[in-house]
């Protein structure tokens, strides 16, 4: 990869959405969407290779945990708990730009609250818990106001 783009060379104050975002479909699956395996390490590579919105299929699991996986389908099923855990060690290794959950979400309110409390535990400050108003995008922050935060889209 060229060296070059690996540097911001662009003006990062504006609205979060004036900007064109790096966005992972089915993050979590290493091969086919019907039979693969679902892995907690490909949030860490796409993370490292510039992904800034990652997808978290989200569905009750055994044991009141939830887990991630591709719902009606026969790929193999990972705990919410270590995609997150993946995620908070790889989100800002290689960039510091705001990392986006896009969390699809499959899960009893029980399941739920489980997700919720993981994403205060795992993240802690780096979690993004302010409201923004969705009435004026002028008014959401910038790329650079985000540096270091996980914000959650559902």
């Amino acid at each position: 990869s060229n060296p070059l783009h690996r540097h911001v060379h662009q003006d990062m104050e504006q609205p979060l959405c004036h900007y064109f975002i790096a966005s992972s479909h089915n993050t979590y699956l290493s091969g086919d969407q019907l039979l693969s395996q679902s892995r907690a390490e490909m949030y860490a590579r796409v993370l490292q290779a510039g992904c800034r919105c990652v997808e978290v299929d989200c569905w009750d699991g055994p044991d009141g945990e939830p887990v991630v996986h591709h719902g009606y389908t026969l790929t193999s099923k990972i705990l919410f708990r270590d995609v997150a855990e993946t995620i908070n060690k790889y989100a800002f290794i290689k960039n510091e730009f705001p990392v986006i959950l896009s969390i699809e979400n499959h899960c009893s309110i029980q399941q739920q609250k489980k997700i919720a409390q993981y994403l205060k535990e795992i993240f802690g400050d780096k979690l993004d818990l302010s409201s923004v108003s969705t009435g004026d995008p002028r008014q959401l922050p910038s790329p650079q106001d985000l540096k270091g935060k996980i914000l959650v889209k559902v």
